[in-house]
């Protein structure tokens, strides 16, 4: 490895490959033609044009080690005249989109059959539709993962270099015009900005498909509670092979649970990226959209935009066409240099969920994000469970729940007299004690309400191609985040409530430094600020905003905080008089 740090960084073993597992071969370099028409497997989608495909291509990195990679290209290139996008992750450069919507969605997300070639990476574009635009894809395997050489380095600065040597490698190649451009989603996604920060001369254009910006505050120990669960119990067992072991997120947080050189390591400086940059985000994620929209705040070129879109990731990259067809066009634009009118393109289009059966507000041009027009009101708790708009509470209170129990908590509710919507950050400043113990893990959710109180879900995916209509008739077991969404959640430990106004993106979304712990003297009121994911909901006359407030996690996906939490007792939260807990809100 070619970057140090002034910690060790302790390590853990990976599976080797298995033939078969996640579409491993054995390395075999080769190269084929897939001919036009051909179909790779039954229901799969026909390709439309020859391509030349290329297998387990060597790649060598600045300290000698060799990736590996496969090649989708045009049979008829001539010199110098393909670009080149480059899908990154370590998840297996033959795992495919079909056989992860199977193994990790309900329903396939809706998408039909004969949508997907089988060719495309998972979270990566589809060869079969790219290859007859003119483009070469090329599907890595990052360091340490199968055949690729070395420890793998998931983020950071080594993976950052290996994707720089890759791009400047692949812009030499004689069928390539040298321009090379990034695409894809979440891994495929993040890495980009790691990559594009370093200014490769090659790289053109990145589009970073839900992107998270830091992966110690947004996923492995979001509000400084270990997160990486899901990550150790799925990705890392039943996902990750390679033969040289990988950097152990969750033995880095043992040994150091607060903020070091690796750790900040793994939050890409935004502010170099100076390339043409085509951003999407969602809220209904809950690691991506911080990155995302942190992404259209700092990046540093006047030719950025921002799409957010209403639905799942994996069905905005694979079963919306005319994403895709936006995506070809902005790389047409520079990568091909083409005159297509691009720049036309609205820089920010936001949307807005409407929950229940109702369908979302999709492509609403926008001027910026946060939206100009936003007016920032606060809503005052009330010992009595009420949200008081724009209103202090003069008469102070408190309110319990039980730490130690996931199912209680407290709530605070506000109920709409007319259509409302809600769009952008909010955040939360609560007054809160713990008499049993020094420190209190508090996790918050927005929720919408019925008009007759109950709690709504928003569905991340079109009804289309659906065997349900409604969301009550959603079986338990397909009842999981990928297709659901709660709302908006904001986690801290209160020993990490120590924020450095300098670096926050957003007075509503503190950034935490997490470099020291200021443990909390039993029975002492403390005041938390609690930054809170985006949100854009709407409210119709009746229905109601209802903060929930408890000791463990509340949303569908459990990334491991709840299992980590070090609650104990009984939190009390105050409000009204000398304390006022409130929440921002932005309403538009």
């Amino acid at each position: 490895m070619t970057v140090k740090f002034n910690v060790d960084v302790p390590c853990q073993e990976l599976k080797a490959p298995e033939v078969g597992h996640g579409g491993y071969q054995e390395l075999n370099p080769r190269t084929e033609i897939l001919s036009s028409g051909s179909v790779t497997a039954p229901g799969r989608r026909a390709l439309s044009c020859d391509i030349l495909v290329e297998h387990d291509v060597a790649i060598p990195m600045r300290d000698g080690c060799k990736l590996y990679a496969d090649i989708y290209r045009p049979t008829t290139a001539r010199e110098r005249s393909v670009p080149a996008i480059l899908c990154w992750s370590p998840f297996g450069k033959k795992f495919n989109g079909i056989d992860s919507l199977k193994l990790m969605t309900p329903w396939n997300l809706g998408i039909p059959d004969g949508t997907l070639s089988g060719l495309e990476k998972f979270e990566a574009p589809d060869p079969a539709e790219w290859v007859d635009r003119g483009y070469a894809l090329i599907n890595v395997d990052s360091r340490g993962a199968f055949d690729s050489e070395g420890v793998m380095a998931i983020m950071g600065t080594q993976e950052a270099e290996d994707g720089y040597d890759t791009i400047e490698w692949l812009a030499k190649l004689q069928w390539c015009n040298g321009n090379v451009g990034m695409a894809g989603n979440s891994h495929l996604a993040i890495i980009q900005w790691f990559v594009a920060a370093l200014q490769p001369p090659s790289l053109k254009a990145i589009a970073p498909w839900e992107g998270c910006g830091d992966l110690y505050r947004e996923q492995f120990a979001r509000g400084g509670i270990y997160g990486g669960d899901l990550f150790d119990h799925l990705i890392i067992k039943y996902m990750l092979r390679g033969r040289n072991g990988m950097e152990s997120f969750r033995k880095m947080f043992d040994q150091h649970p607060l903020a070091n050189d690796w750790w900040n390591d793994k939050r890409p400086d935004m502010k170099k990226i100076n390339i043409p940059t085509y951003i999407t985000g969602t809220y209904t994620n809950t690691m991506h959209g911080m990155g995302a929209i942190r992404g259209w705040l700092e990046v540093n070129s006047p030719n950025k935009w921002l799409r957010w879109h209403p639905y799942q990731e994996w069905y905005d990259l694979w079963g919306n066409q005319e994403g895709q067809e936006e995506l070809l066009s902005f790389f047409d634009r520079y990568l091909k240099g083409i005159e297509n009118d691009w720049e036309s393109t609205p820089r920010v289009r936001m949307s807005v969920l409407r929950y229940g059966e109702k369908q979302p507000l999709a492509e609403v041009v926008e001027e910026d994000f946060p939206l100009p027009r936003t007016n920032y009101r606060k809503a005052y708790l009330t010992s009595n469970g009420a949200l008081s708009l724009d209103h202090p509470v003069p008469s102070s209170g408190s309110v319990s729940y039980n730490s130690e129990d996931a199912k209680d908590r407290v709530t605070f509710t506000y109920k709409f007299t007319e259509r409302t919507q809600i769009v952008g950050m909010p955040k939360a400043v609560l007054w809160m004690r713990n008499d049993d113990f020094n420190d209190m893990d508090v996790f918050l959710v927005l929720n919408k309400l019925s008009a007759s109180g109950e709690r709504l879900l928003n569905l991340n995916i079109p009804w289309t191609n659906l065997p349900v209509e409604k969301i009550a008739d959603i079986p338990a077991d397909k009842r999981t985040e990928v297709i659901l969404y709660q709302g908006p959640t904001g986690i801290l430990r209160a020993s990490n409530r120590d924020i450095d106004p300098s670096r926050s993106m957003h007075e509503n979304w503190p950034y935490y430094t997490h470099e020291k712990e200021e443990k909390i003297e039993p029975g002492t009121v403390v005041r938390l600020e609690i930054g809170i994911w985006c949100m854009g909901i709407e409210f119709e006359e009746g229905e109601s905003l209802e903060l929930s407030v408890s000791g463990s996690y509340q949303g569908f996906s459990n990334f491991g905080t709840s299992e980590h939490t070090q609650n104990k007792g009984k939190h009390w939260v105050h409000a009204g008089g000398e304390y006022d807990s409130h929440l921002v809100l932005p309403f538009v």
